[in-house]
Parts: structure tokens; sequence; C-alpha cells
């Protein structure tokens, strides 16, 4: 019988597989005006590359582990999912918005989730050629070469992406400042961000989703790196409600200052 760890790397194997095929098929409407409809009251939009996505991972997916629950942001949500120890926990493509934009940063976020916490997980970037990988007990990759989050540094200011209300707040309490970057428009590639140490730490508004963080949540931490609530505790994903409180990510020497720095901007 294989152990989990073996387990667990056949799951990244096939995620990644996946990842690329739905990937590969969103390119063939990027910067090409696909449909796009309105969900969410009007707040969220969705294209015909997302669902044209999602048809090809819950395909390649389930097929291969056909006793494995679905969460994806595209899909209706079944609770039947929350009967299964093991689930795939999908976003077809994180950053819609900049995709129907032309933009390139957009990403396939693909994770399974066992008991709660990611064990595997894929970022695919196409338009950017970047791949970001990790599995539980192995290294955060980026393009098979391993990353790591930011240490800080005493000469330079923390390199933050956050709402600016937020980054002004953050200001105040961080040691050497704040200097905002600007906005990254899918979540997922921004905590990719975190991890490979481009920038030092973001915060999270309230109301992401399970599909928005699964993967990314489990790359920073292999990267040396958390992604936290404000009371400082892990996530716990595959629950009956998929959806979060403010979150703090950074490197693990940052992250303690960072948490309390946006506690008191939320007055805990």
């Amino acid at each position: 019988m294989q152990s989990p760890a073996h387990a667990w790397s056949a799951d990244l194997d096939l995620l990644v597989g996946a990842a690329r095929l739905a990937g590969a098929r969103a390119l063939d409407f990027f910067r090409k005006g696909p449909d796009v409809w309105w969900k969410n009251e009007g707040r969220s939009p969705v294209s015909a590359a997302d669902f044209a996505a999602n048809d090809i991972l819950k395909k390649e997916l389930l097929s291969a582990r056909p006793n494995y629950g679905w969460l994806s942001e595209e899909t209706d949500d079944d609770a039947g999912r929350l009967d299964c120890e093991t689930v795939f926990v999908i976003d077809p493509i994180d950053g819609t918005r900049a995709f129907i934009a032309g933009k390139d940063i957009w990403c396939v976020s693909a994770a399974v989730v066992h008991h709660g916490r990611p064990v595997a997980g894929v970022l695919f970037a196409p338009s950017l050629g970047e791949v970001f990988t990790a599995v539980a007990d192995g290294p955060a990759l980026k393009n098979g070469s391993p990353i790591a989050a930011s240490e800080p540094d005493a000469a330079r200011p923390t390199r933050m992406a956050a709402p600016e209300d937020m980054a002004e707040g953050i200001d105040r309490h961080m040691i050497g400042g704040v200097h905002r970057i600007s906005h990254v428009p899918s979540l997922a590639y921004r905590l990719a961000m975190v991890a490979d140490g481009r920038i030092d730490g973001t915060l999270v508004k309230r109301n992401a989703h399970d599909w928005d963080l699964a993967a990314a949540d489990l790359i920073l931490s292999r990267a040396g790196g958390g992604l936290v609530t404000l009371d400082g505790a892990p996530l716990s994903y595959n629950r009956p409600t998929v959806s979060h409180e403010t979150l703090a990510a950074a490197g693990a020497a940052r992250l303690s200052g960072l948490v309390d720095a946006a506690r008191h901007l939320a007055g805990h």
C-alpha cells in the first residue's frame, strides 16, 4: 500500500496534468472576446473560458479519483462533499476580471484537500508560463525550482499587497513602514508572489473562498510562509461555509507582526 506522501505526489501529478489541459483550453478564449455572464447579483463575472476549463478539470480529476469530493467555483455546490475525507478544490480561472480584460495575471488553481487541509496544489498561469506546485512535506516549486518566502530586511520597507485603506493602516504598525505594490488581480497568484519572495506579505479581505486559497495556501506554507486568520490560526477547508474572514499572509518571520498589525487595524 502506498504511503500518504506517495499518494499525494500522485495526486499532484494528476492536478498538474489537468491544470495544464484546462489552462490550454482557457487560452483558446484569451483576448478573443469570450461570452461573459454575471453572477452574485451582478458583482462577479464568469466567462465561457471558466466553464470550459471547469469541464476539463472535472472530467480529468473525477474520472481518476471518483471517490473524492468536488468543490469548484463554477459548479453548483453539492453538500455530499462534506462526507468525503478528500476533496478537489478548484478555481478554473482565478482572476476572471483580468482574463476578460486581456491581462496576463490569471491562473488555474487546483488542490486536493484532506481532512480540511490542502495536501497537493498547483497554480498554473499559462499566459505567464508559470507553474507553482507543492505537496505535503515537499518543497514549493516554481517551474520546477524551489522557492522561498522573503526574510525580514531592516534596510527596506515591507512590500505589501493590500487594498489602499488596509495598507495605510498597516504602515503605522510595521517597523520600517510599508511599500504598497500595485493591485494583483488574482488572489491565488498574489499569494504565490508571497511564496516566491516577490512581495513580503498581503492582507486578504473577508469573503475569499476555499477555491481562491487552498492551492496557494499549501504552496506558501511549503515555501516557509503562512496564510492565517487574524487569530493566527490556519485555515480549514471543505466546511459547510466556504468563505473566510480577513486573512494575513507572509513569510514565517514576518507573519506574527503582520497579524498583530492587522488586528489593530480591524480593532480586535
